[in-house]
């Protein structure tokens, strides 16, 4: 479970938020902060530990911007989604130097803030559940997306873009199940020989994990189940 901190001096707002962060599966509102001060003793002394906090800004004889160097300065394993009605580009700008992972400006509807806590996690999952990146992790990392779409969709001599998207549909209608090459075939009408090429091209772009299974014969059984962190990348290629 995520455990996210709302900071914000405005009762009813606080309350919004709190509602919109359990709404969304996987995220939970450990409390809420009316104060920089309050916001900090219960990062100092709180159990569970705060793993996101939803920052306002323009707060009374308080700038939630302030918060940010202290958190930084700590090095708290902790990130910051600013949520305000301040647009303009000196505090904007100020929050990107501080490194927060994103800006909602008031008001703002459901499933934009549902966007920021998801994209986020996506992120989060992706940096700590890999020692080692390619360039596409990077650049999701960076830039919020996966490369270019004429590089992410060139496919090798023999593969096509309607079989691609019928078996990444097939998968991301299935993200929890692990299916081998015959089930897959089976499942979408195509023959197993090339079920297989597309199966191991997903798995060297790391969209899928790949395990060996040995059966009574002793002939290996490839089974195949999508790597979650990389989502992302199977929808666009279901586009």
């Amino acid at each position: 479970m995520i455990n996210v901190l709302v900071v914000d001096d405005d009762a009813m707002v606080a309350e919004l938020n709190r509602c919109y962060v359990d709404q969304i599966e996987g995220f939970h509102c450990c409390g809420t902060a009316s104060t920089l001060q309050e916001a900090k003793d219960r990062l100092a002394h709180s159990y569970p530990v705060v793993d996101l906090i939803l920052l306002d800004i323009y707060m009374r004889h308080e700038n939630g911007l302030q918060l940010l160097p202290e958190l930084r300065a700590s090095a708290r394993p902790v990130d910051v989604i600013i949520i305000s009605s301040a647009a303009d580009a000196a505090t904007i700008k100020t929050s990107m130097h501080y490194g927060v992972v994103d800006y909602l400006i008031k008001p703002f509807q459901f499933p934009r803030f549902q966007e920021a806590l998801t994209h986020w996690r996506q992120k989060k999952q992706l940096m700590e559940n890999q020692p080692f990146y390619q360039q596409a992790d990077v650049d999701r990392l960076i830039h919020g997306s996966a490369p270019a779409d004429n590089e992410q969709k060139r496919l090798p001599k023999g593969l096509t873009q309607q079989t691609l998207r019928t078996l990444c549909q097939w998968i991301d209608a299935h993200p929890d199940m692990e299916f081998s090459t015959d089930e897959l075939a089976n499942e979408v009408n195509i023959s197993r020989v090339s079920c297989r090429k597309y199966l191991i091209w997903l798995a060297q772009m790391n969209v899928l994990f790949t395990s060996i299974h040995y059966g009574v014969t002793g002939r290996p059984v490839y089974r195949y189940r999508l790597q979650l962190e990389h989502l992302g990348v199977l929808r666009h290629y279901c586009e």
